[in-house]
Order: structure tokens, then sequence, then C-alpha cells
């Protein structure tokens, strides 16, 4: 009996994740937002409070951290099975599709026209943004103190504070704020301070296996999420002659037009330097293992983490600051995409839909937007 639940549980992960991989349009913050809606007010596989701390965690280790995310609601829903297939599933599409371009590109030299179908889709994607921050936001800002570092985050980031400098500085602040309430009046309350800065302070088989190895060490040293990924691409791949620049253009693009991480572009730089199909697999194998590796060391000991006081305050920091991040995020979405009149209907009918209609999934409102987009940009 055990087993079939077990199989069962496998079976409903890969279903929801697979779907999902389809239309994870927006980047980080709407993959999230997503996984909130699906795994937290949903189906109740995770509580608001854990999905807040592993969100936190996870922007704290290097890698893709929406991908990081999936893989800890997997390893919640059924251990490391469970992280496996969740973050496979997710992966796939993104992966096949942008191979099946980075072919079409060998063979034309030139990406196939998009806009018409993703026109509708991130002004949709603003609406299921906003949702989430809504109830992330409720739970993570618990106390005045949080409202206000998660002001400040915001503020800071806009003013150009890397996000995860931010992500840093808040966890430190909180466990500075903690340390000083519990001793007040005490010199030795300074001293944890130093402690807390610390983190501060040959042929085809032989090309395949440099590929996977560079990016091995490209997505062990990542911090900050798929874009970040580009410039590291620049400094390691077209400073060396591997990749020309308007590879890498192109590659940007593949990011932007498909659904799923962005970091699945290494398929699609992965052939172009890899020569085809085995660098592409190679590629993607190296951006993503690193992971599945600390997510499956991560995952057994974020509760046992949280009951240590003053961690519990470095997270509910660092979750403030999350949040905060995510609406930064979708502050320059609305700028960027809110162009129009066409953009500002899709975005204030989806809205509408999330609000209002919540037991709606986030597919259909994806695919509405893109629907919606399409139909607009013929009047």
């Amino acid at each position: 009996m055990k087993m079939t639940n077990d199989k069962n549980k496998l079976i409903e992960l890969g279903k929801l994740f697979f779907h999902m991989g389809w239309i994870a349009f927006g980047g980080p913050a709407a993959h999230i937002a997503m996984m909130e809606k699906e795994i937290v007010s949903k189906r109740k596989w995770i509580d608001s409070q854990h999905f807040l701390d592993l969100m936190g965690a996870t922007n704290l280790i290097p890698g893709p951290n929406s991908t990081e995310m999936v893989m800890h609601c997997g390893y919640e829903r059924a251990g490391w099975k469970g992280m496996v297939v969740a973050g496979f599933s997710f992966i796939f599409p993104a992966v096949f599709l942008t191979t099946c371009l980075a072919w079409l590109y060998e063979l034309y030299g030139t990406l196939p026209e998009a806009t018409p179908f993703i026109y509708g889709i991130k002004p949709a994607v603003i609406a299921i943004i906003l949702s989430a921050l809504i109830k992330l936001g409720k739970k993570a800002l618990k106390t005045t103190e949080l409202w206000v570092l998660g002001g400040l985050t915001v503020v800071a980031c806009l003013l150009g504070l890397h996000e995860i400098l931010a992500m840093f500085l808040s966890g430190i602040i909180g466990g500075l704020l903690y340390y000083f309430r519990q001793n007040k009046g005490s010199l030795k309350s300074i001293s944890p301070i130093f402690l807390l800065l610390q983190p501060l302070v040959g042929g085809q088989h032989e090309v395949t296996l440099k590929v996977f190895l560079q990016f091995l060490k490209i997505s062990s040293l990542l911090y900050g999420g798929g874009y970040v990924l580009f410039a590291f691409l620049d400094a390691e791949l077209v400073a060396s002659g591997w990749l020309t620049r308007q590879q890498l253009m192109d590659a940007v693009a593949v990011g932007q037009f498909t659904p799923g991480p962005v970091l699945s572009t290494a398929a699609f730089v992965g052939w172009q330097v890899g020569g085809g199909l085995w660098g592409a697999i190679a590629a993607s194998i190296g951006i993503f293992l690193p992971s599945f590796i600390l997510v499956a060391l991560l995952n057994p000991l974020m509760s046992r983490i949280r009951k240590i006081a003053i961690i519990s305050a470095i997270l509910d920091a660092i979750n403030a600051a999350a949040v905060a991040i995510i609406a930064v995020v979708m502050i320059h979405m609305v700028e960027e995409v809110l162009v129009d009149w066409r953009t500002i209907t899709i975005a204030a009918l989806s809205i509408i839909v999330t609000q209002f209609y919540k037991q709606v999934n986030s597919m259909y409102v994806v695919l509405g937007g893109s629907a919606l987009g399409y139909l607009l940009m013929l009047l």
C-alpha cells in the first residue's frame, strides 16, 4: 500500500511540474508565484511559513532559484525521488524547446518569430506574481520590524543594490536585532557582528566533457539567477572564442521566449559550442546538477534550523527581503510590459481572474493572456 501511495505521489509531482514547465513564463518570480498557488494554496503540501523558509534559503545558495524551489517541493512531497521527478519534469520542457531552437538555428541561422504568441503572456504573469506577493507578504511581514526591513529592501534594490547582497544584509540585520533584544545593555552584544559579516567577506567526447565541466563550474558559482548566466557566458565563452557575441545575444532571446528556467539556454549554447545534441545535453546536465545536490543536502536541515531562535530571526528577515525582491521584480515588469492599452487590458483582466476566481489554474491565466494578446495584436 505504501509503495502504491509513493508511486502515486511521484506521478502527481511529474504531471504537475511537467505541465508547469510548459507555461512557466515570466522568470523566477512568476515560477514562485505559480508554485505558491499550486503547492501551498491549492494542494496544501507545504504551509506558507515553510514555503517562505525554503524560498529564503534557496536565494542564498548558487543555482536557479525557482528550479531549486521545484526540487524542494518535490522533496517535501516524496523525498529524494520526488526531488528528482519534480526537478526533471520542470526542466525538461524548457531544455527540449531550447534544443529544438538550437537545431533550427543551426539549420537556418536565425530564430523563429515568437512575438505574436508571447505578447500577452507577461501582462498575465504580472497578475500571478501580484497574487502570490499578497499571500506571501501577509505571512512574511508579520511584525513592524519586518515591514520596515521589507520596505528598505525594496528601496535599496530599486536604487541599484544587488538582490543577493540585499538578502545577506537583511539576514544580518535580522540576526543583530534579535541578539540586541536578548542582550540589552551588555557589551557582549557587539561580539557576533564579526561572525555575521563573514558571509560577505581530444575528439567529440573531449569537447563534450569540456562543455559539461564549463557549465558545472558556472552553475556552482552562479548567484542571481539566469540573467547573471549571460555575464558568465560572455566572460567564459565569448572572450575565449568559443561563442560569438551574436550567438550569445540569440541565446538571450531564446531565454526570453521559452518557458521554464532561463538557465535552459545552456542547452542552446551547448549545442553551438559542443557540436550538436551531445553538447546540449552536457551543458544542461552541468548547469542543473549542482542544484539537485545542494537541495538534497539543504532540505533535511531546514526544519531543525528553524528551531534555533537566532537562525529563526535571520530567516524571518531573509523571508521579508525575499518578498520585497519579488515586489521589485513586479515593479520592473510593470514598467517594461505595460506599455499600451492592450497590455494594460490583459493585465487588468488577469488580476480580476487571479483575485476573484482563485480556483482557476495559473496555466489558464497564462494561456488566456497569450490568446488575448494575439487577438488584440490583430486590431
